[in-house]
């Protein structure tokens, strides 16, 4: 499946949709809300901002906690880039999908100010 792009993305918005149905209420209704843009990988412009080419996925914007404090250039947002989580996966779909998972999970954790072993201890992670 060499990065079909229709594919690549449908399996990853159902598996953000099925990570954001199984989250614990009072997270889910923080994360509804958040964007994930999916991107093929990081762009020129991210990368001239010191985002590594093979970054799997992003948090941009105020963190949910921070929201009080002035404009921010970028809303908060989640980037997920689905061709080097795919490459990340080497090609396989189940992995693929865990990484989709894990990654989602993690900028999510950022965008609410949860570490990775407050993620963990919830059993997000």
């Amino acid at each position: 499946m060499a990065h079909n792009w229709k594919l690549l993305l449908s399996l990853a918005q159902e598996e953000v949709k099925s990570t954001l149905d199984a989250l614990p209420p009072e997270l889910r209704e923080r994360a509804l809300p958040l964007p994930v843009v999916y991107e093929r990988v990081p762009s020129a412009e991210l990368v001239a901002d010191a985002i590594e080419a093979d970054t799997l996925g992003l948090f941009v914007g105020e963190a949910f906690p921070d929201g009080e404090g002035g404009p921010s250039p970028l809303p908060p947002q989640i980037f997920l880039f689905l061709e080097n989580l795919w490459d990340f996966a080497e090609g396989d779909e189940e992995t693929y999908l865990d990484e989709v998972h894990v990654t989602y999970i993690h900028e999510l954790g950022h965008y609410l100010g949860l570490s990775e072993e407050e993620l963990d201890a919830r059993g997000l992670l």
